[in-house]
């Protein structure tokens, strides 16, 4: 527990919590006129109320939750294409715990299994691997889905399957970006955003220049972060520090894990599977230009949407949000999931209405997990 009790020290939280109170009274942030900072990843979101951070910073600074969980990013059709491929003949249909509750216009991955689709919760696409080698009579269909995190192990699976001559094995890929969502919520006028906590595992893999348009073109300052109680309050006090000097730029905390140009190996693997979308539909953002990832026709027998005729392919499938449920505004900062009028009622855990109430880096999910019926109440 070394190298994760030196992150929850009491004694550090406490001095970066004053530390920050006096940086936050040097720039005039109040209640009334708070800083928002943004924390982009889910990940980052959960730590913030497992710590109970939101109730322990100056109260001049405001907690914006971002678009950072690739789960409820999602759009309902893509869920509800999912299940189209799933219920095909011969088809084991494989995806991470995660997306098996998130619910599609007809029904979730959980319900379609209960009815009789062989659907399989996996750990890693080499899982989905290894069934397409025991069942080479069937279509072994992986849900690749997430950001640039776990783009590299799906892409090493199809280059590890097209090196095995694997046919039987395809991905539904959806996988998307970080950095154009954010550039969509900084293009939007209702947005108030002042700086942003940027994500550590995403960084992990691309490096912290992919964010260099947020402080040279917008003026914002952006600290990629690690998880620990004492990391986001560094990172807190790291942006804060940028607003005062009057100055923005893309600074490291988490330098320990991130190297500043990202994991070598594993862009040279997404490079040579995937290539951009022309756009990508984005729950609660719409279509963004360049947001989305797609396998390349050199791996085109290996991509699930060419293979059956499914998704882009075929032309995408817009579906409308569930009435009164406010996942896109939530997911875009512009509500407090305990604003919205479905949460605790509706929505929970039990019965969620949207994706947000499931995954495990979502918002309501954080609210109700660390609040629980005191957040449905508020």
């Amino acid at each position: 527990m070394k190298f994760a009790s030196e992150f929850r020290d009491p004694a550090a939280a406490r001095a970066l919590l004053s530390a920050i109170a006096r940086k936050a009274d040097q720039i005039g942030a109040t209640r009334a006129n708070p800083v928002h900072i943004m924390e982009i990843c889910g990940g980052h979101t959960h730590s913030i109320f497992r710590y109970g951070l939101d109730k322990l910073i100056h109260e001049g600074v405001e907690f914006i939750h971002g678009p950072g969980c690739p789960v409820c990013v999602l759009p309902m059709a893509r869920v509800d294409e999912c299940v189209e491929i799933a219920e095909r003949p011969g088809v084991i249909f494989t995806t991470f715990g995660d997306a098996m509750r998130v619910p599609g216009h007809r029904k979730s991955l959980m319900q379609a299994k209960s009815a009789g689709a062989d659907i399989r919760m996996v750990y890693s696409p080499l899982d989905a691997l290894q069934l397409a080698r025991r069942n080479p009579g069937r279509e072994v269909v992986f849900f690749g889905l997430g950001f640039e995190t776990t783009t590299p192990s799906t892409a090493l699976s199809i280059q590890q399957a097209a090196r095995e001559g694997l046919t039987n094995f395809s991905v539904f890929c959806n996988h998307i970006t970080v950095p154009e969502p954010i550039k969509a919520l900084l293009d939007d006028p209702d947005m108030t955003l002042d700086g942003f906590i940027g994500p550590g595992h995403v960084s992990m893999v691309i490096g912290i220049h992919p964010y260099d348009f947020i402080a040279r073109d917008y003026g914002k300052p952006i600290v990629v972060a690690g998880f620990e109680p004492t990391d986001l309050l560094q990172s807190v006090l790291m942006v804060l520090t940028q607003i005062a000097e009057g100055r923005a730029a893309v600074e490291n905390q988490y330098a320990r894990v991130v190297p500043e140009h990202g994991n070598p190996v594993s862009l040279a693997a997404i490079a040579d599977v995937y290539e951009r979308r022309p756009s990508f539909e984005w729950r609660g953002l719409g279509e963004i230009d360049a947001s989305g990832l797609r396998i390349r026709p050199a791996y085109a027998a290996f991509d699930a949407e060419e293979k059956f005729g499914i998704g882009y392919a075929a032309g995408a499938r817009n579906v409308s949000e569930i009435e009164g449920c406010a996942c896109g505004s939530v997911m875009t900062g512009k509500l407090k999931p305990t604003q919205c009028p479905q949460f605790g009622k509706g929505c929970t855990p039990e019965m969620p209405l949207g994706a947000l109430m499931v995954s495990s880096e979502g918002a309501c999910a954080a609210y109700w997990q660390y609040a629980g019926a005191r957040g449905a109440a508020a």
